[in-house]
């Protein structure tokens, strides 16, 4: 395993402020979180605490952007927290602080960040560290991100882009982040005439973590990512988005299961395909005291354990986007099952076996040789699939147990069924006689 994949040998889980917070996530609030996380979430294996987008902006209040705002900068064109939301930040501290406290909390710190250099720096003309040339002179003025106005592309041909992001990723180094979520850069949505454009400066972001001596998980946003991009992105990358952002609408979630399909072949250790976050519970709060945003979910219950199931057997990283100060006990029950979640840590080879209208049948095997199987009803009645245990595995009887549940459904022969209410889901390992063949054999 290289070492890029070994920052990421399973999907990264963790807690991320966009869906939250938007650009205005603050230090009380991330600290707030990641002190729930490590109290309640982080013995079932959340860890990563991410402050997304605009950590840098003085004046961000929701999931708007302020256009052309000034931002914290330091001398050397990088982009610094703002103090008047994270009061540790001053005097040039950066997220140290802020990192350290949640390493004392047994937590992995990560950050977001736009690809390239500020327009501020390039409009000012400011130096680099570690080489002679300006920011004017690795800007490429006509790469620009159509929905946030903070930066432009690097030209990544021109002297000083590699050492740029070096500076960049050494500063991150410094501050402690294990997590780099880079914006605008893996989809091809924008840029119709020149799909995945930004591949060189993903070359660069990579190269510039492995010199920056610490492991730092990559991912990559937003999507849809190029499918036929695939070996480069799990050459470089630990992540990618594989659809624009993802909210809480049963018509994305219902698309997700044909994405999911697509991307199977393409999981591996160090190397996942990203659904994006989890917009469970208290969404939208934000900090402007002007609109009062905030709301739960939509998603039902049922829409809930789909989506989680989805995630779990394909294995997705996890990352929730909610006030998790706010959690209700139904949706702290549901991202604590150890069993569903042991899917993303002990199985293998997620696959869709079956789909017949709007009736989907995934199924995986675990490191102990048993097999996986998720049944999911996207229609609006309720349905009573089955599946021959052959699809599954060379074995005509097999224990079942409802990893849901926690509960034992006793042995089937043949054939293994399920009743499912209206967009919902049913998760069950199957234990395979001691003289069965291996699960999924072929």
């Amino acid at each position: 395993m290289s070492s890029k994949n070994t920052a990421a040998p399973t999907p990264p889980m963790g807690w991320n402020s966009w869906d939250c917070y938007g650009a205005s996530v603050n230090e009380e609030q991330l600290l707030g979180n990641a002190a729930y996380m490590a109290a309640h979430l982080k013995p079932f294996g959340w860890e990563y605490v991410v402050c997304d987008i605009q950590w840098y902006e003085p004046q961000a209040k929701s999931h708007d952007y302020n256009a052309f705002f000034p931002l914290e900068m330091d001398a050397f064109s990088r982009l610094q927290p703002a103090p008047n939301r994270f009061p540790s930040a001053a005097d040039g501290r950066g997220f140290r602080p802020v990192a350290d406290k949640i390493h004392a909390m047994g937590l992995k710190f990560g950050i977001h960040i736009m690809r390239g250099i500020p327009r501020q720096a390039v409009h000012q003309n400011t130096p680099l560290l570690g080489c002679n040339q300006t920011a004017r002179d690795i800007a490429h003025p006509f790469s620009l991100c159509p929905w946030n106005t903070d930066m432009y592309g690097l030209n990544p041909d021109a002297p000083g882009a590699r050492v740029y992001y070096e500076s960049l990723f050494a500063l991150y180094a410094s501050w402690g982040a294990e997590f780099v979520k880079v914006d605008d850069i893996a989809n091809t949505e924008y840029t119709p005439h020149n799909p995945y454009a930004a591949r060189r400066e993903i070359e660069l972001i990579r190269d510039a973590i492995d010199a920056c001596g610490r492991p730092m998980v990559l991912s990559l946003s937003p999507g849809p990512a190029p499918i036929e991009q695939a070996e480069h992105l799990r050459t470089h990358a630990n992540m990618w988005r594989l659809t624009g952002d993802f909210w809480d609408g049963w018509e994305q979630l219902y698309r997700m299961f044909d994405t999911c399909h697509r991307w199977s072949p393409y999981v591996s250790p160090g190397c996942w395909p990203d659904c994006d976050m989890l917009p469970l519970g208290l969404l939208a709060v934000c900090n402007n005291p002007a609109r009062q945003t905030a709301r739960p979910t939509n998603f039902t219950p049922e829409e809930q354990r789909t989506m989680l199931t989805l995630w779990c057997i394909f294995r997705s990283p996890l990352m929730l986007g909610c006030e998790l100060r706010a959690l209700d006990e139904a949706t702290l029950r549901l991202i604590t099952n150890r069993e569903v979640l042991g899917l993303l840590k002990n199985t293998a080879g997620a696959r869709q076996l079956t789909r017949t209208g709007d009736t989907v049948i995934w199924g995986s095997s675990d490191d102990e040789g048993r097999a996986v199987a998720a049944f999911f009803n996207l229609s609006c009645a309720e349905t009573h699939p089955s599946l021959p245990l052959a699809r599954l595995g060379s074995f005509r009887t097999a224990a079942v147990r409802d990893l849901w549940r926690g509960a034992e459904l006793g042995t089937v022969s043949g054939h293994v069924g399920v009743t499912l209410p209206p967009h919902g889901a049913a998760l069950l390992r199957l234990t395979p006689d001691a003289d069965s063949a291996s699960p999924l054999d072929e």
